[in-house]
């Protein structure tokens, strides 16, 4: 049985970050392995610590292809792209739980060189609204305890989070997402 994809062209636009500079959101599809490839071939070794809590040199063919096989329902994931260049500059992501479909896990990263611009906010904000969409209700994160940048992209967004676990430099926060538009009123 295949997935259904579903695309959202809705959500593909540009914006303008905090420096002013032009950028595209759009989905990540399955024909962006190598704007993937090339966004964390340009990441920090501490960028990469960050969001993949090691240090590796590359992703392999095999991961290249896990994160671009998206379905846009339980797997989604955004990318951004400087208007400038056409390289991507940021990508977030969600994976829906197997055993908790309210629950996803969240990761986003983005190429040093952008940091500090509202990327990471705007991807976030754009990918809960998804999120909340399909059902999801919480996010789920490991996050290395020294990333302070993503405490700050939290508190940007107004979200609720706990923290459920601490071990060895890693805390795995749960972000509540914000009720359906017509759950609110």
């Amino acid at each position: 049985m295949t997935a259904q994809l579903v695309t959202r062209p809705d959500i593909a636009d540009v914006v303008v970050v905090r420096d002013g500079s032009p950028v595209q959101v759009r989905q990540l599809t399955g024909c962006d392995q190598e704007l993937l490839a090339d966004g964390f071939a340009r990441l920090s070794l501490e960028s990469r610590m960050f969001r993949f809590l090691t240090g590796k040199p590359r992703l392999s063919a095999a991961e290249l292809k896990y994160l671009t096989a998206i379905d846009h329902r339980d797997h989604e994931a955004l990318i951004v792209l400087s208007v400038g260049d056409g390289r991507g500059v940021g990508v977030a992501r969600y994976i829906r739980s197997a055993t908790d479909s309210q629950l996803a896990d969240v990761a986003v990263a983005v190429v040093d060189e952008w940091h500090g611009r509202g990327i990471g906010t705007e991807l976030l904000t754009r990918l809960i609204d998804i999120a909340v969409t399909e059902g999801i209700r919480r996010f789920s994160a490991l996050i290395a305890a020294d990333n302070i940048a993503v405490l700050r992209v939290l508190r940007n967004l107004s979200v609720d989070y706990v923290i459920v676990n601490y071990a060895d430099g890693i805390v795995e926060y749960e972000i509540m997402l914000p009720p359906p538009q017509d759950d609110a009123a």
